[in-house]
């Protein structure tokens, strides 16, 4: 399955495009968004790439038409390194990457934790922020309010930070809407 998909930000200019490939051998998220931040325009491209069982093994972050500025590899266990194979300890434990530009890396854990309505689950990701493109460990929690064939809803918490979303995903588990951040354009 290939799919093509565009999101627009909310309040700001923005916009968003994925394409997304999803075969036996794996997953590849190749995406790039353009925004504004702080009232100066930012591009970012990224490219996650996941095992066949939507378990995050690379990722890639940076400013398109250029080298990645973050490039890292991670285990099934949640371990990552450089691509010159230099450990990243703090980033240990985490299983999937949460990239704040774009609601795809949402669509990481609610594939891969296939939770189903009532469940819920913790979580630890290396969170991007584009502007910094520095990640960072952090604590989340993601639970199914509904599920069906045409898709579902989950409610999307940073432990650390407070924050709380209800996002409905089609039936591929990517966001429809994501109140007052991203809005789908483009099927």
């Amino acid at each position: 399955m290939i799919r093509e998909v565009m999101w627009s930000a909310w309040e700001k200019p923005g916009l968003g495009h994925l394409r997304l490939a999803v075969r036996e051998s794996g997953v590849v998220a190749d995406g790039i968004t353009l925004g504004v931040a702080e009232g100066r325009p930012f591009r970012l491209a990224y490219e996650v790439r996941c095992d066949a069982y939507w378990r995050v093994r690379a990722t890639r972050v940076g400013i398109p038409g250029q080298s990645p500025k973050v490039e890292l590899l991670c285990d099934r266990e949640g371990n990552w390194t450089g691509p010159d194979g230099r450990v990243v300890t703090y980033l240990e434990g985490c299983g999937y990457v949460d990239i704040a530009e774009t609601p795809f890396t949402n669509t990481l854990p609610i594939k891969r934790l296939g939770l189903g309505p009532g469940a819920s689950a913790d979580i630890f990701v290396a969170y991007f922020d584009g502007a910094e493109l520095q990640p960072w460990p952090e604590p989340q929690r993601y639970a199914c309010l509904e599920k069906d064939g045409g898709g579902g809803l989950y409610r999307f918490e940073s432990l650390d930070g407070g924050f709380t979303a209800d996002l409905p995903v089609d039936s591929d588990g990517l966001v429809l809407d994501y109140p007052r951040l991203f809005e789908r354009v483009i099927p």
